[in-house]
């Protein structure tokens, strides 16, 4: 809300929110929906009005109430539901004015606040917001009590046991074991970040976080020093996760999926500093530990490329004698990829984070490698480069090419590979017209859906980590310009951006703080049983209806629940802000890094 009591600003209080518990939605027909963070001066610009039909005159107002552009919204774009069966866009392009402002449509609610400024003003303190959700979900006894009001915890992780990997049935939902097996120990996994709402640590999606993370610091300069500590402690646990003395990569700290006998960190709803507390629970109070595979053994490629590709980068962005370790940790856990793998590890059970592409992973890690091996002198550049153009070419011979998240970072391994290309490395057995072409399937994958959805969203609305993967289009379609110097995608990644702050059906944000409206109650226990907010988290999204027949819930559970969204469920979607409503508005790490590294590269 404005800071000051403005004509308009007096005019508006009765409207408030566009969705959510203060929406009018017995007096309002009409909602207009924004990019709620804002638009860059120089970028393509639209909102869009969700109405009963009709023609639409709009006008742009800044904070006095004066227009400042003024137009007629476009033809329907398609129905999205019943009580709106059009869609229109309203394009405001033609302001460019750094200022605030609103949408005033005729026969609809006021539209929340945005602005539009530079690409830098709006969109580094994004940078820095996303930051502070990993300072959130920090472990271990480097917490920060400001952020979530927590303190230390699972300090016992420094002394964990390691036990055999566990079997789930062939869902995923049941541990087979009646009981795990301890197969070593102890090791010190202390630290790190909790994975999602819970308290589970991963190294898969911890690493591919961390690269994104990485990449981030090193291409732009958002996040400042809030960036810089996340990577330290993403890089301190990696470390721990990885033991180069006996070439073993731990997989996984804690388990999510037990039986009977086998208590589990879902079980419980707590605050992560009441596993260690007199009379916690054994099971809870000394977590178990899952190894990748055996010491010496192949690690699977999926999860080793990963963990290369980020510690190579880490060797690009340190210097001396860190950045000589980083590469050769990296080179080693390169070194045990499984090159003929079967079914690939991301967690126990492998239902959490399911993963069918490696080749990609591969080609992330032998170009990380590559570029810090040249930078460094390493004689094995040469050679990382021919295995990046090999990766590359088995990856798009591939059936399993998909779009950039923690399942497929191709979009990421193609970029750097060019520019491996472009420096004169050793023939790479590929061309950069191969590479840019497959960022351009991406891309033009996310376009065929977008053009058949009202608001030009380009994920699917009815499958899991539609945020996200919008997140992965908009910095797919930055990535496709940075290697090609070419605009054609530019539009489209920026009404993915613009789909995920605030110009969808529902009207709010997927990144929490970042506006007017966004999430209240996230799946998440520690700023659930302490009221906090988690600033710059990102969560999963809308989802198919019936995915949300069961919610989740706990007697330590404080209840909490937005209404009014469900008028904007359409086409087989929903979103539901409730505490219990994991399918929608539990937030995750790498949903997070994907979003951080959107805006990085959007304010650089």
């Amino acid at each position: 809300m404005f800071k000051r009591m403005a004509p308009l600003a007096a005019l508006l209080l009765a409207s408030a929110c566009t969705s959510g518990a203060d929406e009018p939605v017995a007096t309002t027909n009409g909602f207009v929906r924004v990019d709620q963070v804002g638009y860059g001066t120089t970028e393509e610009k639209h909102a869009y009005l969700m109405n009963g039909g009709g023609a639409s005159a709009f006008r742009v107002v800044e904070e006095s109430g004066r227009t400042v552009f003024a137009g007629t919204a476009g033809t329907s774009a398609g129905s999205w539901n019943s009580g709106f069966p059009s869609v229109r866009v309203l394009d405001i392009s033609q302001v460019r004015t750094p200022g605030t402002y609103r949408i005033l449509a005729d026969g609809a609610a006021p539209s929340p606040v945005f602005r539009v400024d530079s690409a830098t003003a709006l969109f580094s303190p994004q940078v820095v917001a996303n930051a502070r959700f990993f300072e959130a979900q920090r472990d271990g006894s480097d917490v920060l009590p400001s952020t979530v009001d927590r303190k230390a915890a699972h300090l016992n992780d420094g002394r964990a046991t390691v036990y055999e990997v566990p079997r789930y049935d062939e869902e995923g939902a049941e541990l087979q074991d009646e009981r795990l097996t301890p197969a070593g120990g102890p090791v010190d996994v202390a630290g790190g970040w909790f994975d999602a709402g819970d308290f589970l640590k991963f190294t898969h999606t911890t690493a591919y976080s961390l690269a994104s993370l990485l990449l981030a610091q090193r291409d732009s300069r958002a996040g400042g020093a809030e960036l810089a500590a996340e990577v330290r402690h993403g890089l301190a646990w990696l470390g721990k996760m990885w033991d180069e003395t006996t070439d073993t990569l731990y997989a996984q700290v804690g388990v999510g999926a037990g039986n009977e006998n086998v208590r589990t960190d879902h079980d419980v709803w707590r605050l992560p500093e009441a596993d260690e507390a007199p009379g916690a629970d054994p099971a809870l109070a000394h977590r178990p530990v899952f190894r990748a595979a055996e010491p010496g053994a192949s690690i699977s490629p999926n999860l080793a490329g990963k963990v290369a590709a980020a510690f190579a980068l880490a060797a690009q962005t340190n210097t001396g004698i860190e950045a000589r370790q980083f590469l050769d940790q990296a080179a080693r856990v390169y070194d045990l990829a499984d090159r003929e793998p079967g079914p690939l590890t991301t967690a126990y059970p492998p239902s959490f984070y399911p993963e069918a592409s490696w080749q990609d992973d591969l080609e992330f890690a032998a170009t990380e490698l590559a570029r810090s091996g040249e930078a460094l002198g390493d004689p094995r550049a040469g050679r990382w480069a021919r295995d990046a153009g090999h990766w590359a070419t088995a990856y798009l011979a591939s059936d399993v090419r998909g779009t950039l998240g923690v399942g497929d970072v191709s979009a990421l391994a193609h970029t750097d590979l060019i520019k491996v290309i472009d420096k004169g490395s050793p023939a790479t057995g590929i061309t950069r017209d191969r590479l840019t072409d497959d960022l351009a399937r991406q891309l033009d994958d996310g376009m065929a859906r977008a053009a058949r959805d009202p608001f030009r969203a380009g994920a699917d609305q009815l499958e899991f980590d539609s945020v996200p993967h919008a997140f992965g289009l908009a910095t797919t379609a930055l990535l496709h310009r940075q290697a090609t110097g070419q605009d054609t995608y530019a539009a489209f990644g920026t009404r993915q951006r613009n789909w995920t702050l605030g110009a969808n059906a529902w009207g709010t944000s997927f990144v929490i703080g970042s506006s007017t409206v966004s999430p209240r109650c996230p799946e998440h226990q520690a700023a659930n049983l302490t009221g906090k907010e988690l600033t710059g988290a990102v969560v999963n999204g809308p989802n198919k209806a019936e995915r949300f027949a069961e919610l989740n819930r706990f007697p330590a559970m404080r209840q909490c629940v937005t209404g009014g969204f469900e008028r904007f469920d359409g086409r087989g979607a929903r979103f539901v802000d409730d505490v219990g409503a994991w399918q929608s508005v539990e937030p995750a790490l790498d949903f997070t890094a994907t979003a951080l590294l959107t805006f990085a590269l959007t304010s650089r």
